[in-house]
């Protein structure tokens, strides 16, 4: 950044600032020793993307913007990162017999001497922010990039060989922790905070070790430095620490959890170890507590879907249940109707697999299969209680199904889960499990069913005519549109160039009415019970992820992505 007055009045010149600005600028300058360009940011007066782009022109160096260029990966590999991080610079592209870089501060001409005898070759030089050379680093190199620049300057190569081959020395290194591996993984749990992950996966191959984020449902892969499978067992022994589990144990599936606050909120690190052919693989669910409390409305629920469940939660006795696939929302929709009924008159007590937040005022319990404590033992021991109402974390057989129905059946309230596809397909689980049909009928008062579609970003939402065979697809007809348009998102970079930012809950609802009491009596297929209740209004999930699509909130892919097509 110059500190010839030229830049200053150049930035004068282009009314960026003003001469008052400039002036009083000189005058701290004077004190702070900086250059002008530099004082100017520092004052909050200027961006340093307006300090570049005036330097560049009055140096007549090209001005890019990283984030709008494609970069080979061949230039990537010719440049390792411990340089890159070093020396604060990203290469662009080869031109010939130089390489094109970019840099912030092209008088530092030290540095750019030494990147110049590093690699090699001469160099050409394009102007860009720090934040942008940053961000490209931590793109094309990977999270932790400078980390692990550092580890692997600062590990010997026969070490790194003797980990592979000697076991002992494995064993010697995974019982120390290196800083290093700490700051690594605190720049990978950190990243997927910001990033609105849900998952961290960290999984061993024969030649690498994958890192994966799981964000608004989709897996994306996360660029991690080659040489971090060098570090996989110093790794592992970190995340086993922090979770408080058993270091000297590789053979069996371990299970902890970590309490964490990053940027003043706190956050719960369900951790699961799992053994592979090429070590152990890590799964870390990430649990923010302020996401989890919504209400019934903050849902996603329309208003007649709010109606029938307002009504379900107030009845005193019997079994609603919540069916989806792992990671569908379903124990957001529990606490959120056990949050919706806690009262200082009731008695609420849960047996959960695991506790996912600790609910105020409610009595949780933690379900521990090596000491015989099973969904089934605990729900007999919950009822000596006197509860009013109870919930368990997931029918899972039928001592527990019947256990639960039961309990319904004495003047309790139960609510649960099971993975099922779709509303009535829960009433023929129960059904195969063994219960028999008059107690499914007397005990179930309604079964929800609900997945999880992206929302379109709405930094880069756009209409356009939905396309006839999409409308099929929903029996849908162009008349019913009304003129109005679809939407989707083009991709930007707030949503990581996906069109989607963020995530909503359709529903499909089942009351369990006279009419299903008396198909159930009758062992009538789960079809025919869907044919019957949508003749009678219910709103299957793709329908419900169709009003969401015409409401503009999300797209017909998405809705067709994670519902199966409805009974005819």
């Amino acid at each position: 950044m110059d500190s010839n007055p030229k830049l200053g009045e150049l930035l004068v010149l282009k009314k960026i600032i003003t001469q008052e600005q400039l002036n009083s600028a000189i005058i701290r300058q004077k004190k702070t020793n900086l250059r002008i360009g530099e004082e100017l940011i520092r004052s909050g007066i200027v961006s340093e993307e307006n300090i570049i782009s005036t330097l560049a022109e009055l140096m007549d160096i090209p001005f890019i913007r990283i984030r709008a260029t494609t970069v080979d990966q061949e230039v990537i590999n010719k440049v390792p990162a411990r340089f890159v991080t070093h020396y604060n610079f990203f290469p662009l592209r080869d031109e010939g017999d130089s390489l094109r870089i970019a840099v912030s501060d092209p008088l530092d001409l030290y540095s750019l001497d030494e990147i110049k005898l590093m690699l090699k070759q001469p160099i050409k030089i394009s102007l860009a922010t720090s934040l942008e050379i940053n961000e490209a680093i931590k793109r094309y190199y990977g999270v932790g990039a400078k980390t692990m620049a550092q580890m692997v300057d600062d590990t010997p190569q026969m070490q790194i060989l003797s980990k592979i081959n000697d076991d002992s020395q494995t064993q010697l290194e995974s019982a120390s922790e290196d800083p290093s591996v700490i700051k690594f993984l605190d720049q990978v749990i950190q990243q997927a905070v910001r990033e609105r992950a849900t998952d961290i996966h960290i999984e061993p191959f024969e030649y690498n070790l994958r890192v994966r984020y799981r964000i608004d449902g989709l897996l994306y892969d996360v660029p991690v430095p080659a040489a971090i499978h060098h570090f996989q067992s110093s790794i592992i022994v970190r995340m086993k620490i922090m979770a408080e589990l058993d270091i000297a144990e590789k053979r069996l599936p371990q299970d902890g959890r970590i309490q964490i606050k990053i940027d003043n909120e706190d956050f719960d690190f369900r951790v699961s170890i799992l053994p592979t052919a090429f070590g152990e693989s890590i799964e870390i669910r990430i649990l923010s507590r302020k996401q989890i409390f919504l209400t019934l409305s903050e849902l996603g629920l329309d208003s007649k879907g709010m109606d029938i469940l307002n009504t379900m939660i107030k009845i005193p006795h019997g079994i609603i249940l919540v069916t989806g696939p792992t990671g569908s929302g379903k124990t957001t929709t529990l606490y959120s109707c056990l949050n919706k009924i806690n009262a200082m008159e009731r008695k609420i007590i849960t047996i959960e697999d695991p506790i996912e937040y600790k609910l105020h005022g409610i009595i949780q319990i933690q379900v521990h299969p090596k000491i015989n404590l099973s969904f089934a033992n605990g729900l007999r021991s919950l009822l000596r209680h006197d509860p009013d109402i109870m919930m368990v974390g997931e029918i899972r057989d039928l001592e527990t199904a019947e256990l639960s129905i039961r309990t319904a059946l004495t003047g309790h309230l139960v609510f649960s889960t099971l993975h099922t596809n779709d509303a009535p397909g829960a009433i023929a689980r129960l059904l195969d499990m063994g219960i028999e049909p008059y107690l499914v009928a007397s005990a179930l008062n309604c079964v929800i069913a609900q997945r999880l579609v992206r929302v379109i970003c709405p930094a880069c939402k756009q209409s356009y005519k939905g396309h006839e065979d999409l409308l099929e697809e929903f029996g849908i007809h162009r008349n019913k549109l009304q003129g109005k348009d679809l939407y989707k998102g083009v991709g930007c970079e707030n949503c990581k160039f996906t069109g989607y930012l963020g995530r909503t809950a359709i529903f499909e609802i089942l009351k369990i009415d006279d009419m299903v009491k008396e198909m159930i009596l009758n062992h009538s297929h789960s079809n025919i019970i869907k044919q019957k209740a949508i003749a009678q209004g219910m709103k299957t999930l793709r329908l419900s992820g169709w009003e969401k699509v015409v409401s503009g909130i999300t797209t017909p892919e998405e809705v067709m992505r994670v519902t199966q097509q409805d009974t005819e």
